[in-house]
């Protein structure tokens, strides 16, 4: 009961997969966090309610309507094409772009708890002593709301190890450019390899269960349920 090689592939894309996204979403979700627990902007509960979007929607609804925006004809497919980059429909970057969004409450919700618990009376000291708002969210947010860095990486990551309905209806499934594991299980389940299916699930299984450990290892970390 071994890995085939298209396997081997298909664990590499996912991990490959989860990185990028993950690090998109930290990249351009704690600014938007950041703005989010702090702004009072009377219709922001419009904006938190997008973000939390894919916590009830399901996977397909999700991945049609991506499909259709990447897609030739489709508003990101059309600028994508423009720049001659050309379609982003059953391609790796248009995997990441669902990744992305996806994955988007997974990160930008426990950023923003986090960010909240920080705090207005140590910002404000901060400003008492001279610090410029940039300088306040470096030295005093940031460090504050590291336990939140941990627990929006985990579970970006963990979440994206595990996409299937998104992935399959934007990526296909195109061996080495768009197979993940879990499009794999499936091809496995489909043709009664059961071995390979079990061996698969169990690596998925056993990288959630070590991923999902950090979160709760320490107590004081706050983790967002779908």
């Amino acid at each position: 009961m071994m890995f085939t090689e298209a396997d081997i592939v298909a664990l590499f894309v996912t991990v490959k997969l989860a990185f990028i996204s993950t690090l998109i979403l930290l990249l351009f979700g704690t600014p938007f966090a950041w703005w989010l627990s702090r702004s009072k902007w009377r219709f922001k509960f419009l904006i938190e309610a997008i973000v939390a979007l894919p916590l009830v929607l399901p996977p397909t609804v999700l991945g049609f309507y991506l499909l259709i925006g990447l897609s030739p004809s489709g508003p990101i497919g059309t600028l994508s094409s423009s720049v001659g980059i050309g379609s982003l429909a059953f391609t790796f970057p248009g995997l990441v772009i669902g990744s992305v969004l996806y994955s988007m409450p997974f990160v930008v919700q426990p950023l923003q708890d986090g960010f909240r618990n920080v705090g207005v009376s140590r910002l404000e000291a901060a400003s008492v002593l001279g610090a410029s708002p940039l300088d306040r969210f470096f030295t005093v947010a940031v460090p504050l709301a590291r336990p939140a860095f941990v627990t929006a990486s985990v579970l970006g990551f963990a979440h994206t190890l595990g996409e299937f309905g998104v992935v399959l209806m934007i990526g296909g499934n195109i061996p080495g450019e768009t197979q993940v594991v879990s499009i794999a299980i499936y091809d496995h389940v489909e043709m009664l390899d059961y071995n390979k299916a079990h061996l698969l699930s169990g690596v998925l299984l056993l990288l959630s269960f070590l991923i999902l450990t950090l979160v709760y290892r320490n107590r004081g970390f706050k983790v967002v349920a779908s």
